[in-house]
């Protein structure tokens, strides 16, 4: 969800996604279907076309390297396509319980 969060809002992306987890639950599963057919899920979500293609790029690799488990170290998710420390840091956080602060440009430029 959090890949898809980049310039959408909440309740957009919460939307998208209760249909879309309801589908698919692994990165395997992800990979079962085509960029196109992943578009059309998203595509009321901005960005609709990169996203798709980070978040199979994305899945592609987590199955290939990491075993098809989500990492949970920060470098390891930071190598993942599209994923930044922002990204990361909710992850982190929110999947694994790790203590991280997600810090997008804005709250960085004020602080």
């Amino acid at each position: 969800a959090v890949m898809l969060s980049a310039q959408s809002t909440d309740k957009t992306v919460n939307k998208v996604t209760q249909k879309l987890f309801e589908q698919y639950k692994t990165p395997y599963d992800f990979l079962n279907i085509t960029q196109d057919k992943l578009e059309q899920e998203i595509k009321i979500i901005g960005i609709y076309r990169n996203k798709a293609k980070n978040i199979l790029s994305a899945c592609r690799k987590i199955v290939e390297k990491f075993g098809g488990q989500v990492p949970n170290r920060m470098e390891d998710l930071m190598s993942l396509p599209g994923v930044g420390r922002k990204t990361a840091d909710v992850v982190l956080s929110n999947a694994f319980g790790i203590p991280a602060i997600a810090v997008d440009t804005h709250v960085f430029r004020v602080s």
